[in-house]
């Protein structure tokens, strides 16, 4: 029904303020209109009765009036009853008293000429008998609303009757009189309606932004569809703490964790008590690339809180599964090591092409033969050794890069060893040793670059399920004492601004499980020997 009314709109091309101002004024027209209708009738018929009353109760007055039964009985001059009902007209300011006896002759009238006449209109008939009661009739005087009440004498026996009227065009005044109150009313609302909707209007459109329905209906589809496609789970919580926002990635990793149940409206610190959001919520800081474990599934997380005009008016968590992050950044290693491979072997290849060119410029013909089959022997003999012990291809084409990169570098890289490494279990692994190797060949190269003998030797050895490396330069070594702070967050040997990589490789080895010794003599060189249980793939 919404997407219908959104859809009308966006046909129609009717502004979001135009159809709220129009719907609140038609609304208040149409209320006040009908409060009038009803408020009229009501008023109407209200001074109709006041008008009655009113002519009843002076009816009454003058029906039980000593002088007027006097009169009618005789005891007095029948003259009286004329100069007394005239001064009762006169101060409650009615169009006519008649007073009349039981024949319905007039005792009493505006026009004096009227005395003596009986009384027209045909309605005194009920009160000669009577009854009192109020009738609309026309007489002398014109149509007129008239109150009739009996006249008694003493031993209760009619002796007359009173009649009052009020010209029914003082009457229809009255009432127009208080329909122009309620019109005045009426109007006064109808122009405070107007003005109200288009400040509401105006208010409205503020609050979203000055977007039309389409546009807004526009918005939440996208924003539906990007939460929903996007490979992050994302989670918002109100001020309150109560999750108003999951998407159905954060919803797959809740059930994974083990958490089935359903997160919205929910509290978040009952729902995820680790969460962090309610700290964000009442500190206003910004935590990124945050771990944390929900039901045994690690994820990477960033949590910001959300901020409307200063006020901190929720948070919003987006997070993913460290698994997927590792083996994301094992394809990007993977990508970068043979993307280094393939430039240093590049560079190698050139400076050879340069040897042979030179060999045939001066007419060496047997020397170029034996040195092309030397190189193709040793390139053959290498990648043969290095495929056939390492079945992970990551791991191959990272140490057949690092031999180039040594040989780019003068250096010399031995690769030895015993065993067939399988590719792991766990992709996480082949990460874990690229950082591991990585780090030392590179800072065993970075030791020989000045030595004698520039030669580095990675021993491998794999029995069992226990995987052993052994990693030797011959630099000039280390102090005792160094080598007692190798593994520590932002120590080097080097200088200013390093230290990270053997923190790095401590970290990796923790997270295999394995050990890592160091042996390192001044002047001989230095020695990692790493041992950690290893599962290949069957």
């Amino acid at each position: 029904m919404e997407g219908l009314v959104y859809n009308k709109l966006s046909k129609t091309k009717i502004r979001l303020q135009a159809v709220i101002t129009l719907m609140v004024c038609v609304v208040v027209v149409l209320a006040f209109l009908v409060t009038d209708l009803l408020i009229t009738y009501r008023i109407s018929s209200q001074t109709e009765e006041n008008q009655a009353d009113k002519a009843t109760h002076i009816a009454k007055i003058v029906a039980q009036t000593p002088l007027v039964i006097d009169g009618l009985t005789g005891k007095a001059d029948e003259k009286e009853i004329q100069r007394f009902a005239n001064e009762i007209r006169q101060s409650t300011q009615v169009d006519f008293i008649v007073v009349m006896d039981m024949n319905g002759i007039r005792k009493s009238h505006p026009n004096q000429n009227e005395i003596g006449k009986h009384f027209v209109g045909g309605d005194e008939k009920a009160v000669l008998k009577g009854h009192e009661h109020v009738s609309i009739a026309r007489g002398t005087l014109g149509v007129s609303l008239r109150s009739f009440i009996p006249v008694f004498d003493e031993n209760h026996e009619q002796v007359g009757a009173v009649a009052v009227g009020i010209s029914l065009e003082k009457v229809n005044q009255a009432v127009k009189q208080s329909r122009n109150i309620i019109f005045i009313g009426t109007i006064f609302g109808i122009l405070v309606g107007i003005i109200g909707a288009l400040f509401l209007a105006r208010k409205i459109k503020e609050i979203l932004f000055g977007l039309e329905p389409s546009e807004i209906a526009k918005l939440l589809e996208e924003r539906s569809t990007m939460l929903q496609s996007t490979r992050e789970g994302i989670l918002a919580v109100d001020q309150e703490g109560r999750m108003t926002l999951v998407n159905n990635e954060a919803i797959r990793l809740f059930e994974k964790a083990g958490i089935q149940d359903p997160p919205l409206g929910r509290k978040i610190d009952g729902y995820l008590p680790n969460s962090r959001l309610t700290t964000v919520l009442k500190s206003g800081e910004h935590h990124y690339d945050q771990e944390q474990d929900i039901g045994g599934v690690t994820i990477i997380t960033n949590r910001v809180p959300i901020i409307v005009k200063g006020k901190i008016v929720g948070a919003i968590a987006t997070f993913r599964e460290k698994t997927e992050i590792k083996q994301l950044a094992e394809q990007l290693t993977g990508v970068k090591l043979y993307a280094e491979a393939l430039r240093t072997q590049s560079h190698e290849f050139i400076n050879k092409l340069h040897v042979i060119s030179g060999l045939i410029h001066i007419k060496n013909y047997e020397t170029v033969s034996s040195y092309i089959t030397d190189l193709v022997d040793h390139q053959q003999t290498e990648v043969n050794f290095v495929v056939s012990r390492f079945k992970d291809p990551v791991l191959a084409g990272f140490l057949l890069g690092k031999l180039s990169f040594a040989r780019e570098n003068g250096c010399e890289l031995t690769i030895d060893g015993e065993g067939i490494i399988a590719e792991p279990r766990r992709q996480e692994t082949t990460h874990e040793l690229v950082t591991i190797l990585g780090n030392l060949i590179d800072n065993a190269l970075d030791a020989v670059k000045d030595s004698m003998i520039k030669s580095v030797t990675l021993r491998f050895d794999y029995y069992e399920g226990q995987l052993v490396f052994e990693i030797h330069d011959t630099g000039k070594g280390m102090e005792e004492s160094a080598v007692d702070q190798l593994f520590i967050k932002g120590f080097s040997t080097k200088g200013q601004d390093r230290g990270i990589g053997l923190y790095l490789v401590k970290q990796s080895i923790e997270t295999l499980n394995g050990t890592i010794e160091v042996i390192s003599t001044e002047g001989k060189g230095t020695t990692f020997i790493l041992s950690m249980p290893y599962q290949g793939k069957e």
